[in-house]
């Protein structure tokens, strides 16, 4: 039985079905962009390609993570983040 995705990547087939761009082009513009900040990058996303929040926050998150070289949050076990 396939794994359920969990976490930020369960939007990416919503995102992709509905703004008719693949990931890998969405996380390319997010690299590219000159903003670093995570709200700054989701607020660009909202107004400059008309992305919901929740899309927006979930692949800026997911990005991110990749991005600065740590796995998305909910691959972390929750025992990470208490230490």
């Amino acid at each position: 039985m396939a794994e359920t995705v969990k976490g930020p990547a369960s939007y990416f087939p919503s995102i992709e079905k509905k703004y008719g761009r693949p990931i890998a082009e969405w996380q390319q513009l997010v690299r590219s962009s000159p903003l670093t900040k995570h709200m700054e990058l989701v607020a660009w996303l909202k107004t400059e390609h008309g992305l919901g929040h929740g899309h927006a926050n979930a692949l800026v998150a997911h990005t991110l993570a990749e991005t600065r070289g740590r796995r998305p949050h909910h691959a972390v076990p929750c025992w990470w983040w208490r230490s």
